[in-house]
């Protein structure tokens, strides 16, 4: 499979800048504390797929924006790749997307040009070696007008299909549970879910609905990663993101308009 440079700057595995000028930690760059839990997340997750035959292929969401999910995936992949695994890191969340500025790498072609068949070559859209020679990302791309049905569809099947071929493991960064409908789309063509809750931000009444949503879709849960205990992390408003969500589904969200947060 021939693959594409990535677009942007950027150290191994250092801060991120992207257009935006804001930097996320993520790699050797985070803490030693974190960099050790990502080490035993990946140790579980192997562990848990240690049968597995094929490509793993892991969802990572939580019950509102703003909770870590794509910092968690970004630096889970990273880990996974460290330990010599062919990694894929794909950006499920066609909304309101921030893989591109987390890795500062071109978000467009991405998974949305795939599916609505506007590129007819994955490998455009595949930009390899981000942060260390077994890492590949496919992002977002054009933000379209029906991600759940793109996210539902055989082409997506298809699309994992292929991938799967390529990969050891596939992390797949996906919305929030409790703001639209499309994790729940795609519990198909995962092999597990992991839910990220924040530190003082998710509370027990969302979580529980996270996890009813969850298991009526027959998803497997592999667990949750418990972000942010730390008193000096900043606070967001979970009812910012979500009304994020209702603005873009009303059809008011304007991509200029959203402020991409990285925790």
């Amino acid at each position: 499979m021939s693959t594409k440079n990535p677009g942007g700057s950027q150290s191994e595995h250092g801060n991120k800048t992207g257009s935006s000028g804001k930097t996320v930690k993520i790699g050797e760059n985070i803490s030693f504390a974190a960099k050790e839990a990502f080490n035993l997340l990946r140790t579980n997750l192997t562990l848990s797929f240690a049968d597995t035959k094929g490509a793993r292929i892991i969802g990572v969401t939580s019950s509102f924006r703003g909770e870590g999910k794509s910092f968690v995936s970004a630096n889970l992949a990273i880990s996974l790749a460290e330990a010599n695994a062919r990694v894929l890191l794909l950006e499920g969340d066609l909304r309101l997307p921030t893989m591109a500025k987390i890795l500062d790498v071109n978000r467009t072609p991405g998974v949305s040009n795939i599916l609505t068949g506007s590129i007819n070559d994955v490998t455009e859209a595949l930009q390899r070696h981000v942060c260390g020679s077994r890492l590949d990302v496919i992002t977002s791309g054009d933000i379209p007008p029906n991600p759940s049905e793109l996210l539902g569809s055989d082409r997506m099947k298809s699309l994992m299909d292929l991938l799967s071929n390529n990969y050891e493991y596939i992390i797949f960064d996906l919305p929030p549970v409790t703001a639209v409908p499309d994790p729940i789309v795609v519990t198909p063509i995962v092999d597990g879910i992991i839910l990220v809750v924040r530190h003082e931000y998710a509370d027990k009444k969302a979580i529980q609905e996270t996890m009813r949503q969850l298991r009526v879709a027959n998803a497997k849960i592999l667990g949750f990663v418990y972000n942010g205990n730390d008193s000096d992390t900043k606070k967001y408003s979970k009812k910012y993101y979500k009304g994020r969500y209702k603005r873009y589904y009303s059809n008011e969200y304007t991509e200029d308009s959203h402020k991409h947060t990285a925790e």
